[in-house]
């Protein structure tokens, strides 16, 4: 190694085995994304010893337009960084200047959801199970309830299962749900929702076990209301028996599957907001790729352009 920083790289390395004690793998790690970073510096003629944080950005910069993506971008400076600090601690440089680099924005993970169909068929299953009968009578009317009010409005799950038994008393096609920090917010029922509820309260005002609960889904627990566990492993069971892969299935998906089929026939996404029970819009926006699919669609289905486009192909 003739270069200087090179050598001082050797040295980092040295002492992130002698001091550190870290593992082969780190530091071969290290090494690897240190020495594309000398290559990048070298190419813009300087080196790592003298590099700024313009340089540093430049670097990142050079990443990102590779396809790097967030996570792999972050654990390079991550590495620069404990490069920096060492040659700072060593009095080899009199400043640090990965201090004042933002760390890349990790991508926020598309939630997971359901295809309209999927969800037709869950709900299909859950209602022929409940039209069926038999001993479980109950607890087949009761899951064909919680899905349909799942996926008609969206809730959170815990807001789901802690629903008073009060609500069967309502007439009217909206249902009020407390939230997260005990907001309240009105959410709008499905015919077949209101249809399950009350057959669903029907058969529970029958039931000596759960007539007198001042929950909709009582339990023998310690809440005294359907644990959201309890519900989640149904769902799987009930899901596997619709044919439908019991690993993309959850509460959780629902709900998105919820916001997602909404955003993706027209509902506004400050609406859809509201109907989840989202203080801030930010939330919300991890369903923006929806709306961007709707308006991609708007635009080749209805701009004049688009079509002269398509009749030429």
């Amino acid at each position: 190694m003739t270069d200087l920083s090179e050598a001082h790289l050797e040295a980092f390395l040295e002492m992130m085995s002698a001091e550190r004690g870290a593992a082969v793998n780190t530091l071969q790690s290290y090494e690897r994304d240190l020495k594309d970073a000398l290559s990048f510096l070298r190419g813009r003629g300087t080196r790592l010893m003298t590099a700024t944080p313009d340089d540093l950005r430049s670097y990142l910069s050079h990443l990102a337009g590779e396809g790097f993506k967030s996570s792999s971008q972050a654990r390079r400076l991550s590495a620069l960084r404990q490069f920096y600090k060492f040659l700072y601690a060593e009095g080899l440089r009199g400043d640090d200047p990965t201090g004042i680099l933002d760390a890349p924005k990790k991508a926020r993970a598309l939630p997971k959801t359901l295809s309209i169909d999927d969800v037709t068929r869950l709900i299909g299953q859950a209602e022929a199970e409940a039209g069926s009968g038999g001993e479980d009578a109950l607890s087949k009317l009761r899951m064909h309830a919680l899905i349909e009010l799942l996926y008609a409005t969206g809730m959170r799950v815990s807001e789901l299962v802690s629903l008073p038994a009060s609500v069967l008393a309502q007439s009217g096609r909206f249902l009020v749900i407390r939230g997260k920090g005990n907001k309240e917010r009105l959410v709008p029922l499905s015919q077949a929702a209101i249809r399950a509820m009350r057959a669903y309260g029907e058969a529970l005002r029958e039931n000596a076990d759960g007539a007198d609960s001042p929950w909709l889904f009582p339990s023998y627990g310690k809440t005294g209301h359907l644990p959201r566990q309890v519900f989640a492993r149904d769902l799987k069971s009930l899901a596997a028996r619709a044919g439908i892969r019991v690993a993309a299935i959850s509460p959780h998906v629902l709900r998105h599957a919820f916001a997602s089929h909404l955003l993706a026939n027209g509902a506004d996404l400050r609406a859809v907001q509201e109907l989840l029970g989202h203080s801030d819009i930010s939330t919300t926006q991890i369903y923006t790729h929806v709306l961007e699919e709707r308006l991609h669609a708007l635009v080749q289905n209805h701009h004049p352009l688009a079509k002269q486009a398509k009749k030429q192909d």
